[in-house]
C-alpha cells in the first residue's frame, strides 16, 4: 500500500515538470482547480492525517490550518508562495508521513474527528490517502492534458494505447460521432 501511495505522490509532482508558473498555478476549472493548488492541498490533508489522526503532528505550521482562514486556502497558491516551497513542503510531508507509516502498525488507533465514524486505523488512513492522491492524480492527468498533452503517472508511462497524433485524432472523432450519433 505504502509502493501505491508514493507512486501517486511521484506524479503529482511530475505533473509540475516543464510547465510556467502561470499554468501550474492558473485555475483550469470553474472551481478554480489548478495543479499547484491540488499539491498544496494533498500536502495539507496528508499532513493531518499522518500526523494529527496519531498525535505525530506535522511539526511546521500551515496557516490555512487556521480557524479564520479562507475557504480553500490549501486549494491555491499565493504570489508570495513558490513552486519549490510548495514541492518542497510536500515532500517534507511525505517524510513525515512515511515516518508514521514505519513507526506503527497497520491496526495501530487514530482518531478523525469530523468523519461520521471518527475511530479509525493507520490501514484505514493509507486506504483513505491513497484514494485521496489518486484522485487528484487523476485530475492533474486531465488538466495536464488539456495544458500540453502530457499524459500519464510518468514521462516514460503515459498508460494509453500508442498512436501519433493522426491516430488520436481519429479515435476522437469516432468517440465524438458516437457522442453525435447517441443524442
Amino acid at each position: 500500500m505504502h509502493g501505491y501511495l508514493r507512486r501517486a505522490r511521484e506524479a503529482m509532482v511530475w505533473k509540475l515538470d516543464g510547465l510556467s508558473e502561470y499554468d501550474v498555478r492558473r485555475p483550469l476549472t470553474p472551481t478554480g482547480t489548478n495543479l499547484l493548488g491540488m499539491v498544496k492541498h494533498l500536502s495539507s490533508v496528508e499532513a493531518w492525517y499522518f500526523g494529527k489522526t496519531f498525535e505525530r503532528p506535522f511539526p511546521e505550521e500551515m496557516s490555512w490550518w487556521d480557524d479564520d482562514a479562507d475557504p480553500n486556502a490549501d486549494s491555491w497558491v499565493t504570489p508570495e508562495e513558490t513552486r519549490e516551497d510548495i514541492v518542497g513542503l510536500y515532500r517534507r510531508v511525505w517524510a513525515h508521513a512515511d515516518a508514521t507509516i514505519d513507526a506503527l502498525a497497520l491496526d495501530a488507533p487514530g482518531h478523525v474527528p469530523w468523519w461520521r465514524t471518527p475511530e479509525t486505523t493507520l490501514h484505514g488512513i493509507l486506504v483513505h490517502m491513497i484514494a485521496e492522491t489518486n484522485r487528484h492524480a487523476g485530475h492533474a492527468d486531465i488538466l495536464r492534458e488539456q495544458l500540453d498533452g502530457a499524459v500519464g503517472m510518468s514521462p516514460g508511462n503515459s498508460n494509453l494505447p500508442e498512436g501519433d497524433a493522426a491516430w488520436w485524432a481519429a479515435y476522437r472523432e469516432r468517440v465524438e460521432e458516437a457522442a453525435r450519433a447517441a443524442n
